[in-house]
Formats: structure tokens, sequence, C-alpha cells
């Protein structure tokens, strides 16, 4: 009753049960606003559970956890700690009301959230002082007085006297959170507390030390610490991201009231950075200072390695920022905004793919689905969502989303056809929004932030033309897949169309460009020109003096540059300027992960913050077209390895595809091209090897192709392919190609 649903509330929660029992099986059903740690008999069961509201403007999520692992026979202790964020962010967009929902049935037993339960506002938690977190972010900066400390009420033999009743304010479904959706994604994973690499002491102020600890790498921590402290005395706990590197914003901190004697405290307000400081005043003794990771619930189940070691540490930086950037939802960073803005979000999923085990893809379903479930009535999209104090429409990134590199990738990932049936109505919704402008082309849809990419020189009315192609002919493919023939037809036409009237348009013999546009040459516009498919091959070799000599395009749309020099079959030359233009931060060994911009800081876009998962593309490229693994029908029921090689002697990649574990390695030799894999159960592998100067081909130590003539047509393909390769098909099992 004391609480007022007032900004950065904390409640304390308290139940006990007796069971006859110990049940199979109980799934509790939990919801919140905005977070909640479950104890039962006094183990953690869940760490930071909730997830930010909401699937769409109205409703809220909840969590479902079998307890009965931690269940007895006896006497059960039930407590749970609440966070209500009480205002809205970027991510996050508030209730207005604070409170559980906790709803536990399974024969023979029954725990509901009702006026049973104990409660107790924590007047331990406040906010801590200017300055405050800006306001993209909805959590506020923790200020913990231990003097107001409960006592150990989350254990089974606390005094619950101090507690009162909690009070009942409505039932599942009510307003306002109104209608409860299961949560899409995995608990996060707590992977313990740990001890830091290293703790140094510096001198902070004159009346501090500063303890400056090492994280492994860039990650997602709750900062813990024991000292030994009179009362009254305050630490406060930060990154360096938060000093140094806080891209252009005030970010989270922690700051902690001492009582007397021995203590100990973890933060639970999660924060990211390569080290922590911990800013201790005279007469505290710290007695022990620790770390807990958490992050989302997936494995790192992909590699890359090549002969060049800058790539190996390309790869290796844009997997450790992509993860650093997924947790509720995809972020564009985790420390400034938190932010799900979509076109990042499009190269997360693309890298994801590649580099995490499939449990990473529901978070892919459920960004799309969120993009889909914030739609406005008039039809009209627009991110980051969820969030609760922004609502502009930025059409280029709305596009990439929906279209071919967004929804439609998803799906030839994961093979899951229900996301792109229950969506495919509101993506037809958006793109019947845009208008034609009598040419074969699009008028340009100023939305409400005309964004084409961080940068200058950008070809606005061509990037936002061949964004539309690209969602065109992504919603094609899924016509054609859910059996809509009409609109596949209708698809098929406009696109035919536009690749005429955008090449007569547009093309002036060297480059596309808008006639009306002043600036230099945009290497954007050319690499999505190519990415489509709106540039024909006689094209290419002008296109590529475009990517020899200008260099526009920001770390997000390299990808796009370098993807579109792999496709025209320039490999040498993409990877020297995808290595040229990441050198700066790839070599950069203070971090390990990625930056928003070519540079820190003022040197970077939007403040420049040094975890950004739009600039880790690459990682998408050196798997796909290097090592040659992608998708040729959806969920991977069959795939290619083509591997692109270029001026490196070697690669092996292996990625988790929805199939299983795909392996794959090759090798230059003096007189020789070797290339193993591994195809998973359930799927058929089409391997394609170059032709060029190639004589004969032999499989697992027998000769299958030689001058030009299969000797097994076993292996010959079903598809005439004329792609300048040597092409087998395969299946189950491990493969050892060797060309002369």
């Amino acid at each position: 009753m004391e609480c007022q649903s007032a900004t950065n509330t904390w409640l304390a929660y308290r139940e006990t049960v007796d069971l006859q029992a110990k049940p199979e099986k109980a799934v509790a059903k939990i919801a919140v606003d905005s977070k909640y740690w479950l104890w039962i008999n006094g183990q953690v069961v869940v760490f930071e559970g909730g997830l930010k509201r909401g699937p769409n403007p109205l409703d809220t999520y909840y969590d479902e956890v079998d307890i009965a692992p931690y269940l007895k026979s006896g006497k059960n202790t039930v407590a749970l700690l609440v966070w209500y964020f009480g205002k809205d962010g970027f991510s996050h967009k508030s209730s207005g009301r604070a409170g559980l929902i906790f709803d536990c049935q399974s024969p023979g037993f029954e725990l509901l959230s009702d006026n049973s339960w104990k409660c107790s506002l924590l007047k331990s938690y406040l906010t801590a002082s200017e300055p405050l977190p800006n306001f993209r972010l909805p959590e506020s900066s923790i200020l913990y007085d231990a003097r107001k400390d409960l006592g150990s009420w989350q254990t089974e033999n606390y005094d619950e006297s101090n507690m009162s009743g909690a009070l009942v304010l409505g039932k599942a479904g009510d307003y306002p959170w109104n209608k409860l959706v299961r949560r899409p994604i995995p608990l996060l994973k707590d992977f313990g507390l740990k001890s830091y690499l290293t703790q140094n002491k510096s001198a902070f102020s004159q009346n501090n030390d500063t303890i400056i600890c090492e994280l492994p790498y860039n990650a997602q921590v709750t900062p813990y610490l024991k000292v030994e402290a009179s009362e009254g005395m305050k630490i406060t706990i930060c990154t360096d991201n938060y000093i140094h590197f806080n891209g252009g914003a005030d970010l989270i901190r922690a700051e902690y009231i001492t009582k007397t004697g021995v203590q100990e405290y973890e933060s639970l307000g999660w924060m990211n950075g390569h080290k922590v400081y911990y800013i201790i005043p005279k007469g505290v003794k710290v007695l022990e200072l620790k770390y807990r990771e958490s992050g989302y619930n997936t494995e790192f189940g992909g590699s890359f390695h090549c002969s060049d070691p800058f790539f190996n540490k390309l790869w290796g930086k844009a997997n450790r920022t992509l993860y650093v950037t997924m947790r509720d939802s995809y972020m564009d960073c985790p420390d400034r905004e938190r932010a799900q803005w979509t076109g990042d979000a499009v190269n997360e999923a693309g890298e994801s793919f590649y580099a995490l085990s499939p449990s990473s893809h529901a978070l892919a379903r459920k960004w799309l689905h969120e993009i889909i479930g914030w739609q406005r009535p008039d039809g009209s999209l627009f991110a980051p969502v969820p969030t609760g104090n922004w609502n502009a429409e930025l059409p280029c990134q709305v596009l990439a989303s929906i279209g071919y590199y967004g929804l439609w990738t998803y799906y030839q990932y994961t093979g899951d056809k229900q996301t792109i049936t229950d969506l495919y109505t509101g993506v037809k919704r958006y793109l019947n929004l845009w208008v034609p402008d009598g040419k074969g082309t699009m008028k340009f849809r100023t939305g409400d932030w005309s964004w084409g990419d961080w940068g200058e020189n950008k070809d606005m009315l061509l990037i936002y033309n061949l964004w539309y192609y690209l969602a065109i002919k992504g919603a094609h493919n899924m016509a054609l897949e859910l059996g809509k023939t009409d609109d596949a037809a209708k698809y098929a036409e406009f696109m035919a169309d536009f690749k005429t009237s955008f090449n007569k348009q547009f093309w002036h013999g060297t480059a596309y460009r808008d006639p009306a546009y002043k600036g230099r040459t945009d290497d954007r516009t050319q690499a999505l020109a190519v990415v489509s498919g709106v540039a024909e091959k006689e094209k290419y070799p002008e296109l590529l003096k475009v990517f020899q000599t200008e260099e526009q395009a920001s770390p997000y749309m390299e990808k796009y540059v370098f993807e579109a020099m792999m496709q025209m079959g320039y490999e040498k030359e993409a990877l020297e300027r995808h290595q040229k233009r990441f050198s700066g931060m790839v070599n950069n060994n203070r971090f390990t992960t990625l930056f928003e911009g070519w540079g820190i800081g003022n040197e970077g876009y939007g403040g420049g913050t040094v975890n950004h998962a739009w600039s880790g593309g690459g990682l998408t490229i050196l798997s796909q077209y290097v090592c040659g693994i992608a998708p040729l029908k959806p969920g991977f029921e069959k795939f290619k390895v083509m591997p692109q090689c270029g001026n490196l002697t070697e690669a092996s990649a292996t990625m988790e595809s929805v199939c299983g574990k795909i392996q794959t390695s090759w090798k230059k030799r003096p007189k020789a091209f070797e290339l193993h894999v591994s195809v998973p159960e359930s799927t058929i592998a089409l391997v394609g090897i170059r032709s060029q100067s190639i004589k004969s081909v032999s499989l697992n130590g027998k000769v299958v192709w030689k001058n030009g003539e299969y000797l097994n047509k076993l292996f010959l393909p079903k598809e005439n392919i004329q792609n300048g390769r040597i092409c087998f098909e395969i299946k189950y099992g491990e493969w050892f190609f060797v060309a002369q």
C-alpha cells in the first residue's frame, strides 16, 4: 500500500506454501513491469526475469518458469524482488503501474499471487544523484542505502512481521498491463560471480581511492563488493564506458552507502565496459570485488579462421560486439541507448546465424514480430520498438527489416514459415504506403526522419528506391512461399519495370547518380544496386572503380559494399577494402568490440560508442562468401558451399544451423585446391569449386570429375549450374575434395 509506482521503485514479495509431495512439474507464469529476481527456499531460480514492454503498445510479456526442481515436501518459501523502472525509454514503454502476477497451477499444487502474500517497499533502493542516465534509457542509476536494508527477506526463516500484506489491484488481462504475451526468448544466462582479471589502485581524488578492475572483454555485468566499513560511506561504481567512452551521453552507474560492519552487495542494474571502477572512500576496507556476467542465453556455436590474422580478429571482435548488444532485444549499443534500431538489427540477425547457436534465432523472431506489432493504424512502421518516447519512421531502416535482408533472410536461415505467415499482411500494408513516381520507380518517402546512413554524400533518392526494391524482392519471395500468386505476379512485374527504369534514369556511364544530387558519387548506392540485382554485370568494372575510390559508407553500410564486391567476383579487392576501412578499430588492442563510427568520440558518429553491432557485418560476409556457406532452401534443407578465396590461402568456418553443425575448410596448394565439407543429417549440400585450370576432382579419394566430365553421376547436381564452378551434390557425411 506504500507503493505509489514512482520511478525506480523496488518491491519485495514473499509467500510460503506447504506441499505434501514435491511435484514433477510446476510451471509458474510471472509478469511484472519491469524486472524481477526469483528465489525459492533461499536459492536463486531466476536472475533478472521479465522483458521490457512490450510486444505492442498495449500489452505486456510474461515469463514461464518451471519451479518444481527447487520445491520440496513441506514448507516452501517463494520470494521475488521486483524493479519497476517507472519511466519510458527507447527500449521500454512504462505501464504506469508497479506490481506482480504469479500464477502457478499444477496437479496437487497451486500458488497464485493474492492478498495472502507479504510485500514491502524496499526503501534501501534509491536513485543516484545527478547526472541522471540520458532520456533514451528507462533504467535509473541505483543508489543502495545499506542502512535501510530489510535483511535476508529471501530466506526461509525470515521474520515476516515487518512486511505488510500485498494489495490486489486487478487480475491478469486488466489495464494497464492488458493482454499477457508469453516470453518469446530464453531467460537470461547467468555466468555466476567471477573474479576480475586484475585490480589496480589509482588516485581519483584527495578523499577517495579508485580500484580499477579489468574484465576479460566487453561484457554486460553486475558489479559486486564485500567491504568492512562504518556507516554512511558512499561507494561509486561505474565502468570505463561511463567515464571515458560514453557515446556523448550520460550512462548507468551505481552508488552504495555502507552500514556498520562487514557487508556485501551486488548492484543489479547491469552496465558494460572493459573495466569496472570502484571509487572507495578512505576508511573503507575492501575485502573482495567480483562481477557477474549475464546475457542472452545462447552458445558461441560458430567460428571462422583464415590465413590473414586481421580477418580472424575482425570476426572475433564482431562476435563479441554482437553478443554484448543482445539482451531483452537487439540493441544498437549496450550503454548509450540500448535501443532496437531496426537497421542495426538486420545486421545483428545476419551475424547471429553464423556466430551463435539456434537459440539466438528467437531474438530475431521477437524483433520482427515487434516491428509489425507496433504498426500504426495508418500502416506506417517505426523504430526503435518497443519504446515509450520515440515514434519516428526511418523508411530505409524499416524497408531493410521487412524485406530481403530482414524477414526473408530470417526465413531462409530458420525455416520458420509461421513468422512470415503472421507478418506478411503488415509488410504489405507498409509497402502500399509508398507512392510510384510514374516512371517505374518510387517517390521519395520522407517519413519522420530522412536518414540514409551516418556520414556525408548520401544519394538519398537512390538509397530509398533501392531499399524499396529489396523490400519488394523479399515480399515477392514470401508471396511465392505462401501461395499468394496474384501478389507474387504483381511484385514480379514491378521489379522488372523498376530495374529497366532505374538503369535508364540513373546510370551515367560510370556510376548510378540522381541527376539532382550534387555530392560525391555514393558508394552505398552502388552497393545496393549490386546486392539487389538491379545492376547488370556489364556495369561491374565501372562499379569496381567507384568502390576503389569512394569511401562514404559508415561501418553499418560497409557490410553491403563488402557483399556487393564479393557478389561481383572482386574478392581480392573486397578483402583489401574491408581491411583498409576497419583497420583502425580492429587493430586497436584496447577494445574487444567494434565502434559505431570509424573512430571514437568526435571521430565517430552520434557520439561514437565503442560497441556497436552494426559494424560487424564483415563477420557475415567472411562466413557466407569466403567460406561460402549459405542456404539454398529455407531452414538449410539444402545449402551451398562455394568458397570465394581472394588473396587468402586457407580458411575454415563452423556454423550451427537449424539442421545441425556445418563445417567447411579449404586450402590452396601449389597445384591443388583442397576442400572439406561436413554435412549434417536431413540436409543436402551443393558444393562448387572454381573450374579455372582444374583438370580433375577427387572426392574421398576417388576421381569423380575429369576433363569436363562427371565420372560418378551420383554426385551430379540436379540443377543446371553455369557459374564457372564444378558442382557436386552431397548428403550427410564428411567429404574431402581435391581439385588438381
